[in-house]
């Protein structure tokens, strides 16, 4: 075999393999559908074999025993399953879980029948049983929506990258390329890993990893992160990660994860279950058997007392709160999703539903940490000569201020003028010769060496001033573009009365401040390093409210260490460093700061929907509960306080998956 032939063999045999992690979650979909038909057929034979069970009863005069035979053939076949989960969990010491209870209750109740002076509950034992399935039949057709509301970010995975090599171009698994590799994006492919545009121009469907349905527009020298669908133009890419390090397995990883990390609400019920259990079945013990006896009438009481405690089983079963809260925690992660948030655990809804403190980093956080020309003011010359000479002599230059000035001036690279002598001057700025006349392009102290009589403007930001000859020649003012949705995202948290919303920011005293009263925060600290940017947080996580958390929001690596410091760190996911989206709890995909407040929404109507869950469950059990103590309570109210509960407070979780926006 030759060494082509190889490596053909090789990236086939690991496409193959990445086809099949793939295809992954489309098997468990699949499975999940094929349960719900299986759950759906049961449930049809049972109520069949019920109604024929019932027909024979009231027709034919049989001995109980032989009715006992005739409604086992619904009951197994409604309650098979349930059985052997019983004993399953008997097996393994797990004694009061709900299928154990389930049984337990539903085979008492097919007892009662041969006790002296009762009539039989054969049919009520089915009911329960088929009510039990319907239960569960509710509970996977949610379970399957929320994680199909996860499972839709599993799409953004690639199957393929075709990897360029000479004039040739090989197609291979997206983990086989290598960083630095130029890979090509064809029309209606997906961008298999993060990288650079070194050729062509498109559009970008990035709708699956930000929740956004504009298409974004990107060329050469652009970058691009993996999983976005090239919807145009065909892309040449030089990559910068690996497939494991790239956005798309960075996503992935925290989406597979997001629910392993409980929440305090699903600790609880699940610690709640484990102890209540128990009492109620030694409740149930002591209601069958302690009665009876004080009465003296023991053979003709234990019947109606045995059937009331095989009614307070049913009825007690936990399984309302056990299904529907962590489904309803679920439901909100994946409802998060569909809009670009990507929450880590639902511990972080919990936490966010709480939060009372907001603090944003600026730069690349409110802003777009991007530097533009907002005002020229020339001398002698005018605005389009000012920009011409200054973009020229910055023309080499890698700072933010030199890519401001050229992009406020693109004719600058085609418009031919000699540039030569261009000389950086630290601290100060460039000088350079432009068509034969020296142009100084810096601050005041560039001004002041060489003698140049500057004067400043009233406008916050950076001033460029600009000398032709050692004359002064005029000033360029130039600053960080506020994002458009900034004062959306104050004015929603303020709907959400959300108490503080402070600006931590690098940048001078006047240029915070202005943008502070644009975007109207309650505070703003200025002139911070990362350090004090850390001791800020930890002062105000100190004065916060009892009961209130802070949530911090940035993006820069510098931005990671408060990140991992506050009760819930929100780190921009599109344009964001990995150091910060590492540290942080929620991501979120596109960069707008509006969606914190979307984010604390989502999480505050998940928190509500579980304890409205909490609530109803535990009030209509305690309610039937204490029927059922009395004789009051029927068998069907028991149903009902399980199962009915069981099935309204799951269809009330699915209203989790829901979002909605924020009312202004």
């Amino acid at each position: 075999m030759t060494h082509t032939e190889k490596l053909n063999q090789k990236c086939c045999s690991s496409a193959t393999n990445h086809e099949h992690e793939h295809h992954h979650h489309e098997h468990h979909h699949h499975e999940h559908e094929h349960g719900i038909k299986h759950q759906l057929l049961i449930i049809s034979a049972t109520i069949i074999f019920l109604i024929a069970a019932v027909i024979i009863e009231k027709k034919c005069s049989l001995t109980t025993w032989q009715l006992l035979l005739v409604y086992l053939v619904p009951f197994l076949l409604a309650g098979h399953e349930t059985i052997k989960e019983a004993i399953e969990g008997v097996v393994h010491g797990d004694f009061f879980n709900e299928h154990f209870l389930m049984t337990i209750a539903t085979v008492g109740a097919l007892c009662i029948g041969f006790l002296p002076g009762a009539e039989n509950e054969f049919a009520e034992a089915v009911f329960v049983m088929l009510f039990f399935q319907i239960g569960e039949l509710f509970e996977g057709y949610a379970e399957g929506k929320s994680r199909e509301s996860i499972s839709h970010l599993m799409d953004i995975r690639p199957d393929i990258a075709h990897i360029k090599k000479g004039g040739d171009m090989e197609t291979v698994s997206p983990e086989a390329v290598e960083i630095g590799s130029e890979i090509i994006v064809m029309p209606g492919e997906k961008i298999p890993l993060d990288g650079i545009i070194v050729e062509g121009k498109s559009s970008l469907n990035t709708a699956a990893l930000t929740g956004e349905s504009m298409p974004r527009e990107v060329r050469e020298g652009d970058e691009v992160v993996s999983g976005c669908v090239n919807i145009a133009g065909l892309l040449t890419i030089k990559t910068t990660k690996s497939f494991g390090e790239s956005t798309v397995s960075k996503i992935i990883d925290l989406v597979e994860n997001a629910t392993q990390n409980k929440s305090k609400s699903e600790t609880f019920i699940s610690k709640f279950a484990r102890v209540y259990t128990p009492i109620v079945v030694s409740a149930a013990v002591i209601l069958a058997f302690l009665p009876p006896l004080l009465s003296g009438q023991f053979s003709t009481a234990f019947p109606v007392w045995l059937y009331r405690a095989l009614m307070f089983l049913v009825i007690s079963c936990p399984c309302a709160l056990v299904l529907s809260v962590p489904l309803t925690f679920f439901g909100g992660i994946g409802g998060a999703s569909r809009r670009g948030i990507l929450v880590k655990g639902s511990n972080y809804m919990d936490i966010l539903a709480k939060v009372g403190t907001v603090v944003f980093d600026k730069t690349g956080t409110l802003t777009h940490g991007q530097f533009e020309v907002e005002a020229v003011h020339p001398e002698k010359i005018d605005e389009r000569q000012l920009l011409h000479l200054a973009a020229h002599v910055e023309h080499f230059s890698t700072h933010p201020i030199g890519e401001a000035l050229r992009n406020a001036f693109p004719e600058e690279a085609t418009d031919g003028c000699a540039v030569s002598n261009v000389t950086e001057i630290a601290g100060h700025g460039v000088k350079a010769t432009v068509e034969g006349r020296e142009v100084c392009v810096g601050n005041s102290r560039m001004m002041d060496s060489i003698g140049a009589k500057w004067h400043d403007c009233h406008h916050v930001g950076t001033i460029i001033h600009v000398a032709i000859d050692g004359e002064y020649a005029g000033h360029i003012v130039i600053n960080d573009k506020i994002k458009d949705d900034s004062i959306q995202a104050m004015t929603d948290l303020k709907a959400l009365n959300i108490s503080q919303k402070i600006m931590l920011t690098g940048d001078k005293q006047e240029v915070a401040d202005k943008v502070a009263k644009l975007l109207q925060v309650d505070k703003y600290y200025a002139q911070l390093l990362p350090t004090d940017k850390v001791e800020h947080v930890e002062q105000l996580l100190q004065e916060k409210g009892e009961g209130k958390y802070l949530a911090f929001v940035g993006d820069g690596i510098n931005d990671a260490p408060v990140l991992a410091r506050a009760d819930v760190g929100i780190a921009m996911g599109g344009m964001g460093s990995d150091a910060a989206i590492e540290a942080a709890d929620v991501v979120l995909m596109d960069d707008k700061p509006s969606k914190v407040a979307l984010a604390i929404s989502i999480a505050r109507r998940t928190i509500n929907i579980a304890r409205e869950n909490v609530a109803f469950a535990i009030g209509v059990k305690i309610a039937v509960l204490i029927l059922a103590t009395f004789g009051i309570a029927t068998m069907w109210m028991a149903v009902f306080a399980d199962v009915g509960v069981t099935v309204l407070a799951v269809l009330n979780a699915m209203r989790s998956l829901r979002v909605k926006d924020i009312a202004g």
